[in-house]
């Protein structure tokens, strides 16, 4: 009797939260659960840095990508109308000279038989172009922590392990809606004009505004916005358009600012550190976020933190740079939607720190 009871009460609370909605209350949250905590709202966690939304489990390793569950992958799918395709990766030689004075893509061609068969061999930085930074790659810097209570021990070393490794994104899947902000043709529209590769800062009012020219409000769903929990952010810069229009010798001496005998300081434009655009981020519950930019965020950060230590260490977002989203603007304005269906492959690396975001929408 009392098993029944049980089951039926189970049942009862099924039914109350299909229609009334489930709210994430319990770590771990339910994935599946239709409301979440605000980022002025997280429970404070024992050990961890303040903000740290480690809320899926203490093995947890894929953070925000527990959003991308069934049900709302197969809702995504609704947006696939035309089935016409953008790759978002840049070709693996592009840029020729990473930023930051990364080591450049190197391609051999292997001859195995003579005009019959070959193989070839890539040695690269996973940060050399299109990518994600994984949860290995930035901490939390006052506490020299990264996602979920990893430390470097874990990454290098005799004791080094596969948690946050970037090959448990690839067991669970990466696909789901995504949303494209067009900064770049909404800033060209008003006569805005900026170089990508200075420090000019895209605010959180700047991205409401792109999102009334593209006819969306960017608010989280929660506050009567269309961002839907589990959406993939996506913010045009127009750094990709840049970069093909200048020549090779000035690409590379923008990416060796501050590096080697290269004189300056690394600048890149990025969305601006503020606090309401970390509340923006946070709250809307994007499963990923990433632009096409060198870092995303406004670079060099002129606060005290960078937005890195919170995406990526304290809240388990999945951060991509130098997507290349040309073609994909260009659907998106012949289409007049700028939500598509988005999949990504990333490495399935174990112990890897980082990925080319191998990455298609689809309209």
């Amino acid at each position: 009797m009392a098993d029944t009871l049980s089951s039926a009460g189970k049942r009862l609370s099924q039914i109350k939260d299909s229609i009334m909605g489930k709210t994430a209350t319990t770590i771990p949250f339910d994935p599946d659960s239709t409301s979440f905590p605000t980022r002025k709202n997280l429970p404070k966690l024992v050990g961890a840095p303040d903000e740290a939304a480690w809320v899926w489990g203490k093995d947890d390793f894929v953070g925000r990508l527990n959003l991308l569950t069934p049900t709302r992958v197969k809702a995504a799918s609704s947006e696939i109308k035309t089935g016409e395709m953008a790759r978002l990766d840049l070709p693996l030689n592009v840029p020729e000279q990473p930023a930051f004075g990364r080591q450049k893509f190197e391609h051999k061609i292997i001859t195995l038989v003579d005009g019959v068969a070959y193989d070839d061999t890539y040695n690269m930085n996973t940060q050399s172009g299109t990518q994600w930074d994984g949860f290995r790659h930035f901490a939390h810097v006052p506490t020299q922590t990264f996602y979920n209570n990893t430390h470097k021990e874990d990454i290098i070393g005799p004791a080094a392990n596969h948690k946050c490794s970037v090959h448990h994104w690839s067991d669970h899947g990466f696909s789901g809606r995504a949303v494209l902000l067009d900064y770049r043709s909404y800033a060209d529209s008003q006569g805005v004009k900026y170089d990508s590769a200075t420090s000019h800062a895209i605010s959180y009012e700047d991205l409401v505004a792109v999102g009334k020219y593209q006819g969306i409000d960017i608010r989280p769903a929660a506050q009567g916005g269309d961002i839907k929990i589990g959406d993939i952010l996506l913010v045009r810069s127009g750094w990709t358009e840049d970069y093909y229009k200048r020549s090779p010798e000035e690409n590379a001496k923008l990416a060796l600012r501050g590096h080697e005998t290269h004189e300056g300081t690394a600048q890149w434009v990025g969305v601006k550190q503020e606090e309401v655009m970390k509340d923006w981020l946070h709250d809307c519950y994007f499963a990923a976020v990433g632009g096409d930019a060198p870092a995303f965020e406004r670079w060099p950060t002129p606060e005290s933190y960078y937005l890195h230590e919170y995406i990526l260490a304290l809240w388990g977002m999945p951060l991509g740079e130098m997507l290349d989203l040309e073609k994909l603007s260009e659907l998106c304005k012949k289409n007049k939607r700028w939500f598509f269906f988005f999949s990504s492959a990333p490495a399935n690396m174990p112990g890897g720190v980082s990925s080319h975001v191998n990455a298609t929408a689809i309209f």
